[in-house]
């Protein structure tokens, strides 16, 4: 329908929509029933009268809490977000992939998945839970930047070549760098020179050094891109009306000298190598489908069924919502931060080998156990 008519009102399409899936959803939920384990708990007059203070407020039931947090959801979370959200960010935002092609692949990649979410909890009812989860996550841990890697050559290979041919190097007093956490997207982050290069860099998916100059007072930040260099404006030394204007003008110079190196402003459609493309998407989609399908079977048998529903939401939506949810903010930020457009991606990483440690210490077996109390 065109952008215009795309922002002015074809956005709402997809939402007046969602209506019909509502009156699905709401016909499924009515006709559903209580589980005969609580239909029993409600006739014998044995559930829970404090299900917060008795899920929370006891250590019997907290430490599971706890251990499902850290020792499968957290794991789960990432792996989930960096599969499917994480890698269409980078797509978009760092391999400029223009955005229908990225949610196209992406798309292919999650159908080719989808089968696989129902394998692996059939899987899980057979050999258990645990080694299904815990796998996935040590897949990802150790093969994530390998696979990030091989993404980059494979969707945008002109930009792979240029990061190999024209290294970039910010030079700055690493007191005046913000590190570029900006969870809701607001923060320009244009107070220092350091600052407007790095956002300009991180956000056109230029990988770059950081090298750390002695602190000296006002001396500004520069930019090399192979021999040439760009100094940054420093705000403070300029009228408040001028600061903005600066800051754009650097980053127009700087997009043409690293267009000038051999970086592109978006990928190049015909030199992708998209059947790699969707192999690698679908790969990182099959790492969601192992910690992902058997999830909720394993949430539902750690805890008694007096506070199952209370003692099992604490774990998933802290591990989903927090653990999960910042993942994109996060990587984006170490991103900028350090110029290493991989670099992101230690934080799911690192919180997948928390999770396996964890979960191969103290997270039970439950595949086998009873769901009455």
């Amino acid at each position: 329908m065109g952008e215009a008519a795309f922002a002015d009102w074809g956005w709402r399409i997809p939402f007046l929509i969602s209506v019909i899936l509502l009156g699905v959803s709401l016909w499924i939920r009515l006709q559903l029933e209580e589980s005969p384990v609580f239909k029993q708990m409600k006739e014998e007059g044995t559930t829970s009268k404090a299900p917060l203070t008795e899920a929370f407020g006891r250590w019997e039931n907290l430490k599971w809490v706890i251990v499902a947090l850290f020792g499968a959801v957290a794991g789960q979370a990432v792996v989930w977000y960096s599969g499917q959200f994480y890698a269409l960010f980078f797509l978009e935002k760092t391999l400029k992939v223009d955005g229908a092609t990225a949610n196209i692949l992406i798309a292919i990649a999650l159908a080719l998945g989808t089968p696989f979410f129902i394998l692996f909890g059939w899987l899980s009812d057979k050999i258990g839970r645990k080694p299904i989860i815990l796998a996935g996550c040590a897949l990802a841990a150790l093969t994530y930047f390998p696979a990030f890697h091989m993404l980059t050559t494979a969707a945008n290979p002109v930009m792979a070549k240029a990061q190999a041919s024209a290294a970039v190097t910010v030079n700055a007093d690493p007191g005046a760098c913000a590190f570029q956490f900006d969870p809701v997207g607001k923060e320009k982050f244009e107070s220092t020179g350091c600052d407007i290069a790095k956002s300009a860099l991180a956000k056109a998916g230029v990988s770059y050094t950081s090298v750390t100059r002695p602190r000296r007072t006002g001396e500004p930040a520069d930019v090399w891109i192979g021999k040439r260099v760009l100094v940054a404006p420093e705000p403070w030394r300029l009228a408040e009306e001028d600061r903005a204007a600066a800051a754009e003008a650097f980053r127009k110079e700087l997009a043409a000298a690293t267009a000038a190196a051999g970086y592109p402003a978006k990928a190049d459609l015909d030199a992708m190598n998209k059947p790699l493309v969707v192999a690698i998407l679908f790969y990182l989609v099959l790492l969601v489908t192992m910690v992902y399908g058997p999830i909720a079977a394993l949430l539902v048998e750690l805890f008694p069924s007096r506070i199952r529903y209370t003692a099992m939401s604490l774990p998933y939506h802290i591990g989903n919502g927090w653990f999960g949810g910042f993942l994109p903010t996060t990587a984006f930020a170490m991103v900028a931060a350090t110029g290493n457009i991989y670099y992101g991606l230690w934080y799911p990483v690192i919180v997948a080998v928390i999770t396996l440690i964890v979960g191969l210490l103290f997270l039970p077996e439950t595949f086998r156990r009873s769901l009455h109390p």
